[in-house]
Order: C-alpha cells, then sequence, then structure tokens
C-alpha cells in the first residue's frame, strides 16, 4: 500500500490513455489502483467495500470497450469509486461526500462516464436496456453494458428488464458481480442459486473443452447437445438466464485481470443480449474489509495499517437506536409482532431484534414493494407487522403502500428512518418528500417526533392502531431527552403548547422543534411542537390563528404539499385571516453535503428560520389583528 500513485495509474487521467498499455500491464494497473482506492478513502471516509472488490472489472471493461462511447451503467454506484477514479476525477477522489466535492454515486452533471445517475439499487438492466434500444434506433454502433451485484438482482424490477430485454434481443451486455453481499449478507432463494452456479464450474468446464473437440453438426455434436439440454437445468441454473434469452458465460473468477478482458473480448464480438457472470469478493485486497464487509461498506476517514476503529460510545443515541430498542421491547410482550426489513438490517437497527427473535424477522432482500405487501397479508390475518424502511426506499414501494395497505385499511406501522435531509449521500437518499406523498394517503395516520422519547412513544402509539400509521425520523442522534422505558399511547392527532408568546407563533413539525424553540426565545414567539402531521391538531390551530398575527410552519421536508400545507388547507376550511409563512426544504434536489450544511442552505437552522421570519415581516409590513374577529364564529 502506498501512499502515493504508482508509475502506471499517475499516467491515466481517461480509459483513452488505459487503453494505450500493453494486456500484460493491465494487472500491475489493478494493483496500483487497489493502492490508491485503500489510501484516498482512508483519508476522506466513503463507501469501500463495494469499489475494492470490482477493481479488476473496472478496469477490463474501461480497456476493453471504447468509454465513453460505449456504455457502462453502475448499479447503486457503491461500487463506482475506481470508475471515477480512471475517468479523470483521480485528483478529486477525495473531495467525495463533501459538499462542493465529487458525488458518491455515478452522476451525468459530473461526468461524461457517467452514463446514468443511481443511488438505489437494481436499475442498471432497465436502463441500459433503454440505452441499447435507443442506440439502434439511431443506428450508432454503441454497445451498453449494465454492471449489477447479485443483492440488486433480488429485486424484481431487474427481472422485469432481464424479461423484457431477452424478448426484444438488444446487443447489451449484464455483468452480474456475485460477491454473496449487498449492504447485509444476501438473503433468499435466487442467492441459493448463484451458489448452486458457483459449485457448477466443473460442468462449466466439461461443456467447454468436450465442444472445443468436437466437430460442430456431427452426430457427437448434436447428441451432446440433446444431453446437455437435459441434464443442464440440474446440474447448473444458468438456463435461467438462457431461457430469458441471454447467453451466458462464466462463472468466471472476477479478480483475474487477463482473464476478464480476454472474456469481454470475445463477448464484444458476440452480437445480441448477453450475461456474464463474475466471483468477486468485497473489500478485496485489504483484509480487514474482507473479514468484515458489513463494517467496511462505508467508513469514516482511517489508518489503512489499523483499520476502522471502534466509535466511541456516545451519550446521545441515535434515533434508528431508539427505534431498535423499541422495537425488542415490544416484542418481549406482543408476540404478534413481526419487524420486515427490505435488506436494511443493520441501516435501520434491526441487528439485535434479528438475533432476539429470528422467527419473527424478515429480510425481503431488496424488494421494497414485496416487503409492503407482505406485511399487508400478515395484517389480514391478525398479525401485527412493523415495515422498517428509509425515506427514500418506501418511495418504491407507494403503489403498495396505497393500494395494499391503505385502501384495506391494515394496521401495519411504517418506521421511516432518513426522514428529511439526510446528508453526504445526496439527493437519491434524501427522505424530503415523504410527509407530501403519505399526507395525501387516506386512512394514514403520520407522526413526526421532536425528540427521542416522543419517537418511542409515537412508535408505540401507532403499533397500538387499527389502521395504517407512519412515524417518520430523522438520521442521526437525537437531542439528549430521557427516554421513558415506560409507554405511553399518544392522544391521536393532539400537538403541544411549548412556550407561550406573542404575535408570532411557530408550528414546528418534527425535528424542527429545537430551531423553533431559539428562534422563539429572540422573538418572543409562541412554539407549538405539531407531533401529527394527520391529522392536524384543529383546535390547536384555530386557537394559534385567532391569537397570533403570523403563523410560521417549520418541516424537515418539502414545502409543496408537505405539514405547512396541510396547514393552509385547515386555515382555509376555518376561514381565518391569518398571515402565514411555510418553511421547509426547497423545490429542488440539494446536492450532498453533512445534514447541518443542507438545513442551513435550506433556512430551517435558527438562523434560517429567524430570517425568513425578519424578512417575510419586513416585507408584508404586517399590522396586528384586530382581537375581536372570530371568522369562524
Amino acid at each position: 500500500m502506498t501512499e502515493k500513485p504508482n508509475t502506471l495509474l499517475e499516467n491515466i487521467s481517461t480509459p483513452a490513455d488505459l487503453r494505450k498499455l500493453d494486456e500484460s500491464q493491465l494487472p500491475q494497473v489493478s494493483d496500483e489502483l487497489r493502492d490508491f482506492l485503500i489510501y484516498s478513502v482512508s483519508r476522506s471516509g466513503g463507501h469501500f467495500g463495494s469499489g475494492l472488490g470490482t477493481i479488476e472489472l473496472t478496469v477490463a471493461l474501461h480497456y476493453v470497450y471504447n468509454t465513453p462511447h460505449d456504455r457502462i451503467v453502475w448499479d447503486v454506484g457503491h461500487q463506482a469509486y475506481p470508475h471515477k477514479i480512471l475517468t479523470g476525477r483521480k485528483d478529486k477522489i477525495e473531495t467525495i461526500k463533501k459538499k462542493g466535492g465529487l458525488t458518491p454515486f455515478p452522476k451525468r452533471s459530473e461526468s461524461e462516464y457517467d452514463t446514468f445517475g443511481v443511488g438505489h439499487s437494481s436499475t442498471s438492466i432497465g436502463a441500459a436496456l433503454g440505452m441499447s434500444l435507443a442506440s439502434k434506433q439511431l443506428g450508432n454502433d454503441r454497445k451498453t453494458i449494465a454492471v449489477i451485484g447479485d443483492g440488486a438482482m433480488t429485486a424484481g424490477m431487474a427481472f422485469e428488464a432481464l424479461n423484457h430485454g431477452g424478448e426484444l434481443e438488444p446487443d447489451m451486455l449484464v455483468v452480474l458481480n456475485e460477491n454473496e453481499m449487498s449492504i447485509s449478507p444476501n438473503v433468499g432463494a435466487f442467492a441459493r442459486m448463484l451458489i448452486k452456479i458457483v459449485s457448477g464450474r466443473f460442468y462449466n468446464k466439461m461443456r467447454e473443452k468436450s465442444k472445443r473437440i468436437m466437430k460442430r453438426d456431427s452426430w457427437l455434436w448434436k447428441f451432446m447437445s440433446r444431453w446437455e439440454e437435459h441434464t443442464k437445468g440440474m446440474l447448473i441454473p444458468s438456463t435461467l438466464f438462457e431461457e430469458l434469452g441471454f447467453l451466458y458465460f462464466g462463472p468466471i473468477d472476477g479478480h483475474d485481470t487477463n482473464q476478464l478482458v480476454r472474456t469481454l473480448q470475445t463477448i464484444k464480438e458476440t452480437k445480441g443480449p448477453k450475461f456474464l457472470h463474475i466471483i468477486t469478493k468485497k473489500g478485496k485486497g485489504y483484509k480487514p474489509a474482507e473479514l468484515d464487509p458489513i463494517k467496511y461498506h462505508a467508513v469514516s476517514a482511517f489508518d489503512p495499517k489499523v483499520g476502522v476503529k471502534a466509535s466511541k460510545a456516545t451519550s446521545l443515541p441515535t434515533y434508528t437506536q431508539v427505534f431498535g430498542q423499541w422495537l425488542c421491547d415490544m416484542a418481549r410482550d406482543e408476540k404478534k409482532l413481526v419487524a420486515i426489513t427490505p435488506a436494511m438490517r443493520e441501516g435501520s437497527g434491526l441487528v439485535e431484534f434479528s438475533k432476539l427473535f429470528p422467527k419473527r424477522y424478515y429480510d425481503v432482500g431488496i424488494a421494497e414493494q414485496h416487503a409492503v405487501t407482505l406485511a399487508a397479508g400478515m395484517a389480514c390475518e391478525g398479525v401485527k407487522p412493523v415495515v422498517a424502511i428509509y425515506s427514500s426506499f418506501l418511495q418504491r414501494a407507494y403503489d403498495q403502500l396505497i393500494h395494499d395497505v391503505a385502501i384495506q385499511n391494515l394496521p401495519v406501522l411504517f418506521a421511516i428512518d432518513r426522514g428529511g435531509v439526510v446528508g453526504p449521500d445526496g439527493a437519491t437518499h434524501a427522505g424530503n418528500m415523504d410527509l407530501s406523498f403519505l399526507r395525501c394517503v387516506p386512512n394514514m395516520t403520520i407522526m413526526a417526533p421532536s425528540d427521542e422519547n416522543e419517537c418511542r412513544q409515537m412508535l408505540y402509539t401507532g403499533f397500538t392502531m387499527d389502521s395504517p400509521a407512519a412515524v417518520r425520523y430523522p438520521r442521526g442522534k437525537g437531542t439528549g431527552v430521557a427516554v421513558q422505558l415506560q409507554m405511553k399511547k399518544l392522544s391521536i392527532g393532539k400537538a403541544k403548547m411549548v412556550r407561550n408568546g406573542s404575535k408570532i407563533a411557530l408550528l414546528a413539525f418534527g425535528s424542527t422543534l429545537n430551531d423553533a424553540r431559539i428562534v422563539a426565545e429572540k422573538l418572543d414567539a409562541t412554539v407549538v411542537n405539531m407531533r401529527f402531521v394527520k391529522p392536524l391538531d384543529r383546535e390547536m390551530i384555530d386557537q394559534v390563528q385567532q391569537q397570533h398575527d403570523l403563523l410560521v410552519t417549520v418541516e424537515d421536508n418539502v414545502i409543496k404539499g408537505g405539514a405547512g400545507s396541510g396547514v393552509n388547507e385547515l386555515l382555509n376550511d376555518l376561514k381565518s385571516d391569518a398571515h402565514v409563512l411555510n418553511l421547509g426544504l426547497p423545490d429542488s434536489y440539494q446536492d450532498h453535503g453533512s445534514r447541518d450544511d443542507l438545513l442551513q442552505e435550506a433556512g430551517i437552522d435558527a438562523k434560517g428560520i429567524q430570517k425568513q421570519i425578519k424578512n417575510f415581516l419586513t416585507i408584508k409590513k404586517l399590522e396586528p389583528k384586530p382581537k375581536i374577529i372570530n371568522l369562524i364564529k
């Protein structure tokens, strides 16, 4: 491991430079690239293990194919750091995930080599198919390659694209990178099938060697072909991909650069849909990452000679930890409780639950739609499901939430993590629209906790309901309040007056409460902890609109259609003449940065809230409302 790039890599600025090298030099390029990735990510932090596993594949793809004319589509993008290094961004790689720096995922506006913007899994095959069909229609000779991991292959849309592509016979390649990992270990029947494919390597070698020594169209060739058709389904399940219309190659060693190059050169000259199956190891070349790929999936800066150290215990729990503890506590008393996650055991705080209650824990793989419908089916039979899901991942199951849960009014609790701005992962992971798209769904109850204890009590409240409920909480640490172990059901739709002031009332939703309190102290304003986004507290809002000249709603969600919009609708229903200022996230996608950076950018930190209120008052030149006017009565 070196502190500076070695000789070959430092002379590679673009893939065109890579293609000038002799094929015999490529293993050295791979070694240097791996050293450089370890060195750079250890200094900056970022996604780590996935990129180490795709070093040789990245080198081979850019060597064989004429990128950027030929299109490479990376699935999710965790593994694309080596791709960024080889495509002109080597000197900026240490800025990755930092505000103003490189994005952590491929992004079209960042580089012509980033052919498709990603961040969520299982989109690569569909996108590559679309590109391939467009290339055919436009008449240009462009190759298209989709690189997808075995974890991402558990999602239905990957198979939807394979099914469609096999019928259309596009000139495209799907590379399945199997490392038995996504972020968590892979689960399900498909993962077991891939293991069978690997164990069928002997069959593959026997088939290829036999065909090489036989003359095509001879009686022996025909006999072997018929024998193969009847037996290979029993020996190796690669027939699945062939039956879908893809010519199957592999499995081959994904860490053998020269073998990859030779295989890709053969595939490049073969027309039609192709499927290459490679075997890699996540974290390859850095022993700690190989031994603990979950821990090294994404890292903060660390000393590569020592490895990632365990983070120091903090007195402030994260909201994710609060959820995980509540889930275990609740499960001890409620035997009907089950927990469902779409491949996010660690991220959603389900590790302890999965160990304590393995028969009541369901990891469905990267299949958000199925996770929600599975919960609906369980709820039909009297089980009490809790779906632990990231806000941005719930977007992928929106139809199921409406059609399978809400229309049937089933008691499914959605524990929505990463609500609001998330930070360094950028727009693809921001949970900034959930209040808007949930608020319009009938039968839904939506809660947003302002602190850890409120989160615990809201989870309990939602679980006890006989209808769909959602508790939406942010990423990161809580505020430091004491969490009461005893659980108490909150009054549905009731807000809480936090501070009595005059003229201005701040209606704070969720994690914005603390900043609202800071502003209120400076402006002598009233503060209301709204708690419920749906239903809203009609009585509380009516009271404050009569007693104040200005109502300010504050939320960590887009303003359009969000909680503030709900307040506007209620005030309109009340025929109120109150002045209202809605504060929240902008009607645009924010770039990556820390959570604090993005809240400040949106103007919903304490300074931003105060500034926007003062600007509004200056522009409107508000006069105090006559206290005797009550349009409602």
